[in-house]
């Protein structure tokens, strides 16, 4: 027996950009950047990313569901409002990172880590609905998002003309991370993650080029994420490592994982207890 959900709107906890959003977060401070900026005269390396913070928008999930089981309603609605919760927490990044960044900063630091989140939340979804009716295809395609007027993702200079769209940036020097052990990153290190493999079960023939592909994808994204840390060595608050590369890969690996599962439950047992093997440490 199913029922029909709620109605989840796409913007129900959306930040409005502007003034009011700035009040409520106050000012910007300019060293939590996830790319940093140089303090010189001008140039490409002072590209401000956006003119006003803007907002997330994203395509709506929960009219494009099936029935719901009943077995699975508690946990798509909480997943539905774990949707809403995120882009809300990507409108506030919008706010708080407003003249921060690169040419490719708000796509790099906030639409793609969102649009992974969604993937993995998504696939959540259609797992629940899956183990007692039909797992639903194509919600994939939901969990890009773009960014809507206000702001632009190229963009030369913050406040130029007449208009004062942008909130002025505060450019004093935010203080220093302490040393706790969680602080910006003050050190390469490396990325630590469960391997995959050994984990699975026997792999029918008809998953075995896509399981393979797909363990490929898990050492490109640790790869990936080794690099970042280097990258961004001296940058970011107190979360920064925790935020934007240890959470954003672990999206990532549990959507592969999820696609692992699926690719062998299509002609065989769907291995469960996969999820655990997402998430990543960092080793010094």
């Amino acid at each position: 027996m199913s029922r029909a959900l709620p109605k989840y709107n796409k913007r129900r906890v959306g930040f409005i950009g502007g003034a009011a959003a700035v009040a409520l977060t106050g000012a910007v401070i300019a060293g939590t950047a996830l790319a940093g900026e140089s303090s010189g005269d001008g140039g490409a390396a002072n590209a401000r990313t956006l003119a006003g913070p803007g907002t997330v928008s994203c395509p709506d999930v929960a009219p494009e569901l099936p029935a719901i089981p009943a077995s699975a309603q508690a946990e798509v609605e909480r997943t539905l409002g774990d949707l809403d919760k995120q882009i809300a927490e990507a409108d506030k990044r919008l706010v708080d990172t407003v003249g921060q960044g690169g040419p490719d900063f708000v796509q790099n630091a906030i639409l793609g880590p969102l649009e992974d989140k969604r993937f993995a939340a998504i696939n959540r979804i259609a797992t629940a609905i899956g183990r007692t009716a039909e797992r639903p295809s194509g919600l994939d395609a939901l969990a890009p998002c773009s960014l809507a007027a206000g702001g632009s993702a190229e963009q030369d200079g913050a406040g130029s003309g007449d208009g004062a769209s942008a909130p002025p940036v505060q450019e004093t020097a935010a203080p220093p991370a302490e040393d706790t052990g969680q602080g910006g990153n003050t050190g390469p290190g490396a990325i630590s993650c469960p391997d995959v493999a050994p984990e699975l079960p026997a792999i029918p023939a008809s998953a075995q080029a896509e399981v393979e592909r797909t363990l490929a994808d898990l050492d490109k994204q640790i790869a990936e994420a080794d690099k970042r840390l280097v990258d961004t060595v001296g940058q970011g608050g107190p979360n920064f490592v925790q935020n934007a590369i240890l959470g954003p890969l672990e999206d990532k690996r549990f959507a592969a994982i999820n696609r692992i599962a699926t690719a062998i439950g299509r002609t065989a047992d769907r291995p469960s207890g996969l999820d655990s093997l997402a998430a990543c440490t960092l080793t010094k």
